[in-house]
């Protein structure tokens, strides 16, 4: 079984674990109406009796699980042409942080459920920027397929359009994410503030697509697109 299996698996069974244990041995700490969500300003505004949280406090590990069981069961259905191995040791890295940013996420929920009851938007949305820095640090590293990176009609179509736009993406994300974290940490905690940060961000991590659609037309108009011509495609036989 491969590290980052291991790792996906421990680090699962630890936030189950942690989560079981506070919900058995530490209902003392739980408020009557225990908050399950929380609005945009990190303010609960939906919650449940202690009886009936724990499906809710579950949410986060059993999402850890299904991703470790997508990126097991993900490189099996991708395509020859598109397969994953290419890239593996990235593709297997980006898992890893995938399900390292939920039980995160985890953490900031039960320091929430156990205290006043508001979640700390800017942990959270710290967190999430870190999380896309570090995804930006390996993004030039990762080949045309169907579940990972940048993945747009114009840069599945073009080998040089994805690489390209990864690229850009790569140094975008990471510096993005990097500013945005110091933002968040050396700003204020107000609402406003750290929504518009996060709305910053948002737009910046989004320029990749546009950009991936100017350079196929760019490429397309100056007649230097990569593309697969008749006698490099498979051939079909009809019976």
């Amino acid at each position: 079984m491969s590290r980052w299996v291991w790792i996906s698996l421990v680090l699962t069974a630890l936030t189950f674990g942690g989560t079981l244990f506070l919900y058995t041995f530490g209902r003392d700490y739980l408020p009557e109406q225990v908050p399950v969500h929380w609005n945009i300003k990190g303010e609960a505004d939906q919650f449940s009796t202690r009886d009936r949280v724990l499906p809710y406090l579950l949410i986060s590990p059993g999402a850890m699980l299904l991703i470790t069981g997508l990126g097991l069961i993900l490189p099996w259905l991708s395509p020859k042409p598109f397969d994953v191995n290419r890239f593996r040791p990235t593709y297997e890295y980006v898992f890893t942080l995938v399900v390292v940013l939920f039980a995160y996420i985890q953490v900031t929920i039960l320091l929430a459920t156990v205290g006043q009851g508001e979640i700390s938007m800017k942990m959270m949305i710290g967190g999430i920027l870190l999380f896309f820095a570090a995804i930006g640090n390996v993004l030039g590293k990762v080949r045309r397929n169907f579940w990972m990176g940048v993945r747009t009609p114009w840069t599945i179509a073009s080998e040089r359009v994805w690489n390209e736009t990864h690229r850009l993406a790569a140094w975008l994300y990471t510096a993005v994410g990097l500013v945005g974290f110091t933002a968040i940490m050396l700003g204020p905690s107000s609402g406003p503030y750290l929504i518009g940060v996060f709305a910053v961000f948002m737009v910046c991590v989004m320029i990749p697509i546009p950009y991936s659609l100017y350079l196929y037309k760019k490429l397309e108009r100056e007649g230097k697109l990569d593309i697969v011509s008749e006698s490099t495609s498979p051939e079909v036989h009809v019976p």
